[in-house]
């Protein structure tokens, strides 16, 4: 979209204000608002903004940043104030109006899929979006079950379907290709999977979903959430990410019709990366301490770090599906994950096992969830982190994950993330009250 394109649009769909979104560290969806008629000098010179008051993003002394639009993401906003229509545009960061910002995560995504095209890729995303829907008492969400639902329930009928359809609209007038909505595993569970893009289109569109769903939880007096795991006992809630290669001239890059499982060297490279790489990076994909509340035997979470051809108990699967849909599936991320950095730094490790060369174990098809500790060790089959402090140790030592994150966000994120380790640790749950309330 060019210029004129742009206020040919505005006009048209009588937009009054645009809302300029950018996302922090932590994933958090950021906005400043312009009237329509700034969208001129939008283009011009961009939008300063403090970026000393955005999480992880400059110091005081140096706080002046600028947003610069990326017109592809232009869409109307489903919903009016009072009349008033918006638009949306998502931004990049700039420390000035030419020199993009190291610690804004889009770019580190962008630097990443820049790099797969170097090597000759298009690389391509496509991620699950699980949530769950509450009920609100006074405001605030109320953790009781709105159903009693399970996978793929039809009825009943109830005010979560009309969101979830709800949903699909929005987000198919916003652009995004919507293949398939469901009630999942648990019962206030849900999911939302849209088509494949490459992976800064793909991370876009999780911020977007995200949004969506929760405005229109608050308009109809629910509250969505994307915790992990907001309930015990229960599934939790996962992203897992469909990835793919494709060559310039249109080729699968992970197929090979002339292997008997139509599995190629590339693909069987990059699943070697993952696997190398794994542990370091879960800090990225799992960043949150109930992450791993989730990350526990028993519930279709996959602690297990090996791959396999359907097998849903490893981390790693290769769905049936080949020619031009031949793609794998990552199942350890979940929706609390930043998804430009989650994306970044699995795309960064699968092509690491390219350039190396690193031949994936051999795939396993038994149920790995019924294996013993001992059968697993002697396969060599190793487990994701057990905790939020593990995975953090781990993404610290990691030159892959300093590489990608830059030194900018990764001092940030490292400092982040231990605080919220030590608020965990030191904070008295009342689990603990009942538990050792009469010693």
């Amino acid at each position: 979209m060019d210029k004129e394109q742009l206020f040919t649009f505005l006009k048209e769909n009588k937009v009054k204000f645009i809302r300029l979104q950018f996302t922090d560290i932590n994933g958090t969806m950021k906005n400043i608002e312009i009237p329509a008629d700034e969208a001129d000098n939008l283009l011009e010179n961009g939008v300063m903004f403090d970026g000393s008051s955005v999480e992880g993003f400059a110091r005081q002394h140096e706080s002046d940043m600028y947003l610069k639009p990326d017109l592809r993401t232009l869409a109307m906003l489903p919903w009016t104030f009072e009349g008033y229509r918006s638009a949306r545009i998502i931004c990049d960061v700039y420390e000035d109006y030419n020199t993009p910002f190291a610690g804004d995560p889009r770019f580190v995504m962008k630097s990443v899929q820049e790099k797969a095209r170097t090597l000759g890729f298009i690389p391509y995303a496509g991620p699950e979006v699980e949530f769950f829907i509450l009920p609100k008492r006074d405001g605030r969400p109320a953790f009781e079950f709105l159903d009693n639902g399970s996978y793929f329930d039809l009825l009943p009928v109830d005010i979560a379907e009309h969101m979830r359809t709800e949903v699909s609209v929005h987000l198919e007038e916003m652009g995004i290709d919507v293949e398939t909505t469901h009630h999942e595993v648990a019962p206030p569970q849900h999911e939302v999977d849209f088509r494949y893009a490459e992976p800064v289109t793909s991370a876009d569109n999780v911020q977007t979903v995200k949004l969506v769903i929760k405005t229109l939880a608050i308009r109809n007096n629910l509250y969505a959430t994307f915790m992990p795991k907001p309930f015990f006992g229960i599934n939790g809630s996962g992203m897992h990410v469909h990835m793919s290669l494709f060559t310039f001239d249109g080729r699968n890059a992970f197929y090979d019709s002339d292997a008997p499982d139509g599995i190629s060297q590339v693909m069987k490279w990059f699943i070697g990366g993952l696997i190398t790489h794994a542990r370091e990076f879960t800090a990225i994909t799992n960043p949150t301490v109930n992450s791993y509340k989730r990350l526990v035997p028993g519930y279709e979470a996959p602690v297990n770090i090996a791959w396999s051809k359907g097998n849903r108990t490893a981390l790693i699967r290769v769905p049936k599906a080949r020619a031009n849909s031949t793609r794998l599936e990552y199942r350890a991320p979940d929706p609390s994950c930043n998804p430009y950095l989650a994306f970044a730094v699995m795309l960064a490790a699968g092509l690491d096992g390219i350039e190396k060369k690193i031949d994936p174990p051999t795939p396993v098809g038994e149920n790995i969830y019924r294996m013993s500790e001992s059968e697993k060790q002697q396969r060599g089959i190793k487990k994701l982190p057990a905790n939020l402090k593990e995975a953090l140790a781990e993404a610290e030592k990691s030159e892959l994950v300093r590489s990608v994150l830059g030194e900018q966000i990764m001092e940030k994120f490292m400092m982040l993330k231990e605080r919220e380790w030590w608020e965990y640790v030191t904070n008295v749950t009342e689990w603990e009250r009942r538990k050792y309330e009469n010693i």
